[in-house]
């Protein structure tokens, strides 16, 4: 198999993995982590939700949301098409304005990045006993991500497949060691419908922000390949280690919170210490705990190794000059500026966490909704429809205009619906809580098919 380093399709000829198990693996990994474990306690943490609130929002939203964002868009299309996702946004978007999602993916997948490496050093500052720190921790992590990415594709995915089971043995450890505190959690006063809606956004972006990514870890995989098998295995993998860490993150943090446990809630640090929570739960076990307490730090590339591919990929589709840059050129940058940005904000990390989650899931849930309606409303769910010769041909491509248009109207809409530490929308103000997600994709439902029948009727494609 060869190895592509631009954006090019890769022809059908080499389209010849048929182990459809590893797109299970990579997204089963990449969220059977802390990262997922940190999500989840969100609710407790930020938004002073109760426990039993926090369970029933992430459990609608891992199971709704992650079927609606694993369809064919996000999961078939990188076999059946080769493509890279940035690159069949080309189909969409046309191939001047492609510019602005593909920028906009590179500065989230730098967010992940960068929120990935926070919670890896403070686990292994957590276990080092003073002789490291969160950013000696963030620089490790930030490296090792660096060095798998470097990698490549197979050994992506073959890191993908083994990096899960410290997580899995960890999460069963602590729900031994820890399971019987959790009924210590405090049941929760009064909760206001915005509080409730705004974590439900907060925890739904990070479900959604996985869609301008998925189609990358598949183009090597059988055209041929069955769209439901294919669909089923990203969706199970998603699901599972989504809800498990989920649930756990948000279980253990409330527990933490509510004081009667005072080892947990030093290590918790009042609600910033995601990774010293981690180890506090697992420190009866003495040095194992340390011991899987670091290796479950170092997995964490798992989740940035993909990353960093995906904001490399995304950076040589804004422009043909950018194409020509070498691959692990951007590797490099994107570690540098996580490095820099991720020790500054890994002391205020949930505020962090809820601005960069949110302003995500805006761009991404109004990107996925309009892919999604181009591929269904108007090239009838046929992969015949499009010319995968024409990927770098602006004229045999879309115009653009449409779903740059619907884009910006979106957003004109969303804006006011906002409700983060640094703004609130007046409409968030009155009441509402953060729906900008929610009103986003009903505005691109109705405005992209209206603007893309126009441009269809004035330019071909």
């Amino acid at each position: 198999m060869i190895q592509h380093d631009s954006i090019d399709p890769i022809p059908p000829a080499e389209r010849t993995d048929s182990r459809l198990y590893q797109l299970f693996f990579v997204w089963f990994t990449a969220n059977m982590n802390v990262i997922a474990f940190g999500t989840g306690s969100v609710g407790p943490a930020f938004y002073g939700l109760g426990l039993k609130e926090s369970l029933v929002i992430l459990l609608i939203v891992d199971v709704i949301l992650i079927r609606v964002t694993l369809t064919y868009r996000s999961a078939v299309l990188g076999p059946k098409l080769g493509m890279r996702s940035m690159v069949q946004a080309r189909y969409t978007w046309g191939y001047y304005g492609v510019m602005l999602p593909s920028v906009l993916n590179v500065f989230s997948m730098e967010g992940f990045l960068i929120l990935n490496t926070i919670i890896g050093g403070q686990m292994l500052a957590s276990v080092s006993d003073g002789h490291l720190n969160d950013t000696l921790g963030i620089v490790i992590i930030a490296i090792i991500s660096l060095l798998v990415s470097f990698c490549g594709y197979r050994v992506i995915h073959w890191f993908e497949s083994v990096a899960w089971v410290p997580n899995v043995i960890a999460f069963i450890i602590m729900l031994g060691i820890g399971g019987k505190h959790l009924n210590d959690a405090p049941a929760s006063g009064p909760v206001s419908a915005s509080t409730v809606i705004t974590f439900a956004t907060v925890t739904a972006s990070s479900v959604i922000s996985w869609c301008s990514m998925t189609p990358d870890y598949g183009v090597y995989h059988l055209e041929s390949a069955s769209r439901l098998r294919v669909f089923l295995y990203a969706y199970a993998g998603f699901l599972i280690a989504s809800i498990t860490g989920h649930m756990l993150g948000a279980a253990f943090a409330a527990v933490a919170l509510s004081g009667t446990n005072p080892v947990w809630q030093a290590g918790f640090d009042d609600g910033n210490n995601v990774g010293g929570l981690f180890e506090a739960i697992l420190s009866p076990t003495g040095g194992f705990g340390k011991f899987m307490t670091a290796l479950c730090a170092l997995t964490i590339p798992s989740a940035c190794a993909p990353t960093v591919y995906t904001f490399s990929s995304s950076l040589m589709t804004v422009s043909y000059f950018f194409a020509k840059v070498p691959r692990y050129i951007y590797a490099i940058i994107a570690t540098a500026i996580l490095i820099g940005v991720g020790i500054v904000c890994a002391q205020r990390f949930y505020t962090t966490f809820t601005d960069v989650m949110s302003l995500i899931g805006y761009w991404s849930v109004v990107y996925g909704v309009m892919i999604l309606v181009e591929h269904y409303v108007f090239r009838k769910d046929d992969f015949a429809a499009y010319d995968l010769n024409a990927w770098n041909q602006p004229r045999r491509l879309p115009l653009g205009v449409a779903a740059t248009l619907s884009f910006l109207c979106a957003f004109g809409i969303i804006i006011p619906c906002m409700d983060q530490a640094w703004y609130v929308g007046p409409i968030a103000k009155a009441g509402s809580g953060d729906i900008g997600i929610i009103v986003g994709s009903c505005i691109i439902c109705i405005l992209y098919p209206c603007f893309r029948a126009i441009e269809r009727t004035m330019w071909r494609f």
